[in-house]
């Protein structure tokens, strides 16, 4: 009935594609990727002595709608034996920290945590929980995270915490980020209830329904904080793609770099660099800026605003280091900007994930992620970052935060170019006025993947579901 052209083969592309096969209504679905690979920033590096090592997402949340969307379609891949869970109880779901003031400190937990000063706070948070509920919720649309968090919780929490979780999430600067899309919960607390306490205690505003498979009703009774893969993350990717070949019904193109989209009778001509395809219609998962430069002259006012939504780069270093070099055991540590700015934060990969050490010898695996929004500031633009000045960053933060004097027996420097899309304030109005363009002038075109309705994999995955269901009705 229909051929659908689904643009960029990151996990967006892929989810999108997996979901269309899910429905009788198409008949074709082809998948362009320009890179070699399909994945996009779900990228492993497997050694052959059996380590693995993570470039992109190290593990996901299963919480919420989105968690469970996930995890079903990891069980219909058949990667259920593969899922390496890490439950609230464990050491790394406990123990997570900051490096403030030269020092590690161990992020409250607990009744204790909430009812003591805990350095680096200079007091009790549960001071600032119990008097949230009291302040009036704003009139405006939108603000930035950091002054959300600085108007109902206190300054201090804004600066060290939030400024913190922002660069570990975002790699964003949480003055200039959104509270309404990058943090909905909270703005919806606050919008429903007032409070973000009475929010997240009552609830706030509709949530999403998706019933649970085997896989998620086992990471609700075993208590997952977050999973991997044995293979690691990128083995995700793989198996999706795998099915999509299995189908019959999709073309996957690597190395296919789309050079322009133009309308025509019956959707779009699809243009390549050696011929053209014709598509009724076409999801795009590709980042807003690569859009942007492949749409037609009819198109400028979406074209303008997909140039608007920006982009960080960051540097991730992978460390391996012999022995158990660790100060503390925990899932590793943020930085907020006050701190270091082109720091921003190092993860323990070998606490979570013990399974993708080499099985022989003892080994300490890190992952030390910078630059962000603070990337050409600290490092320059990014085509003149060396691989040797970024080690010898992250080697000289684990030895500076970590006390760890040795070299690391191996090392790997990734630099993801614009990787993480910037919410900044506003961005909600700018989509819904992206998708109000195209459905006004009636173009056969689904916009999807991480520029829009959130950053994570689970947000991108079921941003790609969203897209085929309001394309074609529910596939699920």
């Amino acid at each position: 009935m229909r051929t659908v052209a689904v643009l960029g083969g990151g996990i967006g592309g892929l989810a999108a594609s997996y979901y269309l096969c899910k429905s009788p209504q198409v008949t074709k679905v082809i998948l362009l990727e320009a890179s070699s690979r399909f994945g996009g920033w779900l990228w492993s590096t497997r050694r052959s002595d059996g380590a693995v090592f993570e470039h992109g997402p190290r593990g996901i949340r299963p919480a919420g709608a989105v968690g469970s969307n996930t995890l079903n379609m990891v069980d219909d891949l058949g990667l259920g034996e593969e899922i390496l869970p890490v439950s609230y109880s464990h050491v790394a779901s406990r123990n997570r920290y900051l490096y403030v003031n030269g020092q590690l400190h161990k992020m409250p937990s607990g009744i204790s945590g909430i009812v003591r000063t805990v350095p680096p706070f200079s007091r009790p948070l549960l001071l600032s929980v119990a008097a949230e509920i009291l302040v009036n919720k704003t009139k405006n649309d939108d603000e930035s995270v950091h002054s959300f968090v600085s108007r109902r919780l206190g300054k201090e929490l804004a600066d060290i915490a939030v400024d913190s979780l922002c660069r570990g999430v975002f790699a964003g600067d949480c003055r200039k980020l959104s509270v309404r899309s990058c943090f909905p919960v909270l703005y919806n607390a606050e919008q429903h209830r007032g409070s973000i306490v009475l929010g997240m205690l009552l609830g706030s505003g509709e949530a999403q329904v998706i019933t649970r498979g085997p896989l998620a009703k086992r990471s609700k009774k075993e208590s997952w904080a977050q999973w991997s893969l044995k293979r690691g993350m990128q083995s995700f990717p793989e198996a999706i793609a795998e099915k999509l070949q299995q189908s019959g019904r999709v073309q996957l193109h690597k190395e296919a770099v789309v050079k322009q989209i133009d309308p025509s009778a019956s959707g779009w001509q699809v243009r390549l660099e050696d011929g053209v395809l014709s598509a009724d219609h076409i999801i795009s998962a590709l980042p807003a800026k690569a859009l942007s430069s492949v749409l037609p002259r009819s198109c400028q006012p979406l074209t303008q605003q997909l140039q608007d939504i920006s982009s960080v780069t960051v540097a991730v270093v992978n460390l391996e280091y012999d022995g158990s070099i660790l100060p503390v055991m925990g899932f590793g540590h943020l930085v907020p900007s006050s701190e270091d700015r082109g720091l921003l934060g190092v993860v323990y990969d070998s606490v979570p994930f013990p399974q993708h050490n080499r099985p022989d010898g003892q080994t300490t695996r890190l992952t030390v992620m910078m630059g962000g929004a603070w990337f050409e500031e600290e490092f320059g633009v990014p085509e003149a970052a060396t691989a040797e000045r970024l080690l010898s960053r992250a080697t000289e933060a684990v030895r500076c935060h970590l006390g760890v004097t040795a070299a690391p027996s191996w090392s790997r420097v990734i630099l993801h170019r614009d990787c993480i899309p910037q919410y900044y304030e506003g961005h909600f109005q700018r989509v819904e006025s992206m998708r109000g363009f195209i459905k006004n002038n009636n173009l056969a075109l689904s916009l999807t993947g991480s520029c829009y309705d959130g950053v994570s994999v689970n947000d991108v995955i079921f941003s790609g579901r969203t897209a085929v269901e309001e394309l074609l009705g529910t596939v699920v």
